[in-house]
């Protein structure tokens, strides 16, 4: 049974997932083989859709819930929720 998680974070004043950071933001969910979803809310997201992410409208200072499913799950986690903060 693959492993299931899931992280609460809030995006740092400044940060947004606009363009170039929802870019960077998808390309290293991409690199995970689980089942990651971005929830904003009520509004959910593929993480590994540019499309979906940008559709969030995610602002600095939103909260977000980032949940895994798969074998990779706590380390997609990890390594996504590490990277938020960088992407100013």
């Amino acid at each position: 049974m693959p492993a299931s998680s899931e992280v609460a974070i809030v995006l740092p004043e400044g940060v947004a997932l606009h363009a170039r950071p929802a870019g960077l933001f998808v390309r290293r969910a991409m690199t995970f083989t689980s089942r990651i979803t971005v929830v904003k809310g009520e509004r959910e997201a593929d993480a590994k859709s540019i499309l979906g992410v940008l559709g969030l409208g995610a602002l600095g200072g939103t909260s977000l819930v980032l949940r895994a499913e798969g074998n990779d799950a706590d380390e997609a986690l990890a390594a996504l929720a590490e990277l938020v903060p960088t992407l100013a």
